[in-house]
């Protein structure tokens, strides 16, 4: 739910802020490395209890440092894309190599580096970036990004010959209509070679000119074997896009902020849904937007158990769907 360049259980919000004035006021380092393997047990104990390996997260966001650093100075100046004003506290703002450190602590086997632009030109620069990270960070699943431009078809190429296995598209802070005949050559390029493309298009947590279900359905009705990975569930629209999962077998929807306390608050999960989640658990990927959350990794993990569809269906979204998916 990252723009252009909260309130949970005990690990939500509070303890978010708690940790952002800590860090700021210099704490000593025993502290910091206490907190990180308390909240790393925490959430061990979760995918341990199901029998699980560790977790597959398809929705962390990596990206040029001078790019993140923009993003959250726009967290902290709420601006109006993070949903009118809402207080949202970077929990985990740390270094490059610390988050990535501290994702494997927590257990997560394989990540992504969800980066976006918002502006012609700047999508084949990301993913140069992009392909140096992956080669420094071998956990992390090697992630591009693309634009409505012309070049788009061949800077796609490039990236897949280069590796690249998930793709990232963000309709909400690119402001542009995913159906625009520029990006066609790509989606059919993409469609072929089975990358998916993670794509925040949903309305939350505030609207813009093209994101909603309805220009998804026209790219999909040109691509129906696109593999999109619905990022956020689609929050608010939520139905909407269980709807075109229901319908095209290679729509899935990552959990991203959903079912958290924090976004309850602005778009909850209709709870009639929930047997429409349940029947598509084999296309639902664990996604939890760090280190851009304003609570603590484990509290989504909660959120999901607190569903109540029961141990099978977390172990196929928080590990089986993304080792399937990515040949994992």
């Amino acid at each position: 739910m990252s723009p252009r360049s909260s309130e949970a259980t005990g690990s939500g919000v509070g303890r978010a802020e708690g940790q952002r004035e800590d860090r700021a006021a210099g704490p000593s380092q025993d502290g910091a490395e206490g907190r990180s393997a308390q909240e790393s047990a925490e959430v061990r104990q979760f995918w341990e209890r199901l029998g699980l390996p560790g977790l597959i997260d398809v929705h962390t966001h990596f990206m040029p440092e001078r790019v993140l650093r923009k993003v959250w100075a726009y967290f902290d100046a709420l601006g109006p894309m993070t949903g009118g004003g809402m207080e949202w506290p970077i929990t985990y703002r740390d270094e490059e190599g610390e988050r990535a450190a501290l994702l494997r602590q927590f257990g997560v086997r394989a990540f992504t580096a969800m980066l976006y632009p918002h502006k012609p030109g700047m999508a084949e620069w990301l993913n140069q970036w992009a392909v140096e990270f992956a080669r420094r960070t071998p956990d992390c699943l090697h992630t591009a990004t693309l634009f409505p431009e012309p070049g788009v078809a061949a800077y796609v190429r490039r990236a897949v010959d280069e590796g690249a296995r998930v793709f990232k598209a963000h309709v909400q802070v690119g402001a542009y209509d995913p159906a625009d005949e520029l990006l066609d050559p790509a989606w059919g390029l993409l469609a072929e070679a089975g990358i998916p493309v993670v794509i925040h298009c949903g309305s939350g947590p505030a609207p813009g000119k093209h994101t909603g279900p309805e220009p998804i359905r026209r790219v999909l009705a040109r691509h129906p074997r696109l593999r999109l990975v619905v990022a956020h569930m689609g929050m608010p629209e939520y139905e909407d896009f269980l709807g075109l999962a229901e319908r095209y077998g290679e729509v899935r929807l990552d959990t991203t902020m959903a079912f958290t306390d924090f976004s309850e608050r602005f778009a909850p999960f209709p709870r009639r849904a929930l047997p429409r989640l349940d029947a598509l658990g084999d296309r639902i990927l664990l996604g939890t937007d760090f280190p851009n959350i304003p609570y603590a990794y484990v509290h989504q993990l909660h959120a999901l158990e607190g569903l109540g569809l029961g141990d099978d269906w977390l172990r196929a979204v928080c590990y089986g769907n993304g080792a399937r998916l990515f040949g994992l």
